[in-house]
């Protein structure tokens, strides 16, 4: 079965990949500094905080998330996950996106050659349904699909 939501580009692009899924806030900072310390590709998130994420690899994956917490470094982080091929495949926001992950996430476009494509105001609903695993395509539009 397959199940579409319709969010708010915050970032264009397309992306296919697996979910991971938070329904705590993500702190980018806490998640990535010790792979980008040690240039570990697959960013293994270390954010002893987020059980749901800690230790599982976040490059490449949908991060489905409610909202960022944590530094004001955050924006920054993504960017140099992006600019080291370290970055998540996507950001998924189920509720609006903050200034600071969208400004991480629009560095990641314009200065890097990766997208970050990123979607917010996915919904309740969304975060509710996606499960780790379940394969998502985002589309230009804003559209997620989500199968599973």
């Amino acid at each position: 079965m397959m199940r579409e939501f319709q969010g708010r580009v915050v970032v264009p692009g397309a992306a296919k990949a697996e979910a991971l899924v938070t329904t705590k806030g993500f702190n980018t900072l806490a998640s990535f500094q010790k792979s980008l310390m040690k240039s570990d590709l697959r960013a293994i998130c270390s954010d002893q905080n987020n059980p749901d994420l800690f230790g599982k690899a976040l490059a490449g994956k949908a991060i489905c998330l409610p909202r960022t917490i944590g530094s004001t470094t955050g924006g920054m982080v993504l960017y140099c996950a992006s600019a080291m091929g370290a970055a998540p495949a996507c950001l998924l926001f189920s509720e609006p996106i903050d200034s600071l992950a969208a400004a991480g996430a629009i560095l990641s476009d314009v200065w890097t050659e990766s997208s970050l494509p990123t979607v917010d105001s996915l919904g309740e609903d969304f975060l509710e349904y996606v499960k780790e695993g379940m394969l998502i395509e985002v589309m230009e539009d804003g559209i997620v699909r989500v199968e599973g």
